[in-house]
């Protein structure tokens, strides 16, 4: 596996090996000792699986308590993949990485806590699978507007058309009106 920091300090791309030959191909996910050698906890507590259709926009999620660390792959399709640093004391707060993961290119995404997360989708079909160092916490969640201005997330989408948001996504809270870390 390779593991490359990213642009924003604590996220790293992860780029597994990929063993091909005339039945497929075979990698290996994860690997306990090399993610703690990277910096990348080894303790996650639960898997999450989402499949959406083109067009589908998740996110930006986070949770203010019971901040969640996530290791982002997808497993079939592609997305364009976000991750919003919310860290007041980070040099790089309020900056964003995007990024296209696909069932085709394996590369992984650490995003520590601390960042909101959201996804856009690319392919006709994208399955997202992810593993989180702290369990799910309603009460605690928390949704940012996925086209404030003051971010200025460059989501790829086509001019003329509306993505398919949750009504809990359309009503998200404006960077400068959220919870954030310290």
């Amino acid at each position: 596996m390779e593991f490359l920091p990213a642009s924003i300090p604590g996220i790293i791309l992860i780029h597994p090996k990929v063993f091909r030959d005339g039945r497929g191909f075979f990698m290996e996910t994860f690997q306990a000792e090399r993610f703690a050698a990277a910096g990348i906890p080894t303790h996650f507590v639960q898997d999450n699986h989402s499949g959406s259709t083109r067009g589908t926009l998740r996110g930006l999620h986070y949770q203010i308590r019971h901040a969640q660390g996530k290791l982002v792959r997808v497993v079939a399709g592609e997305v364009f993949d976000v991750a919003l640093d919310l860290r007041r004391s980070s040099p790089t707060f309020g900056k964003w990485l995007g990024m296209r993961l696909s069932s085709q290119n394996h590369t992984q995404l650490w995003i520590p806590p601390g960042f909101a997360h959201g996804f856009y989708v690319l392919s006709d079909w994208a399955e997202v699978i992810y593993k989180t160092t702290d369990f799910y916490a309603p009460a605690w969640e928390r949704t940012l507007m996925w086209n404030d201005s003051e971010l200025g997330i460059a989501w790829p989408i086509p001019p003329g058309e509306q993505p398919i948001v949750s009504e809990k996504d359309q009503r998200g809270t404006r960077f400068r009106d959220a919870e954030l870390f310290d």
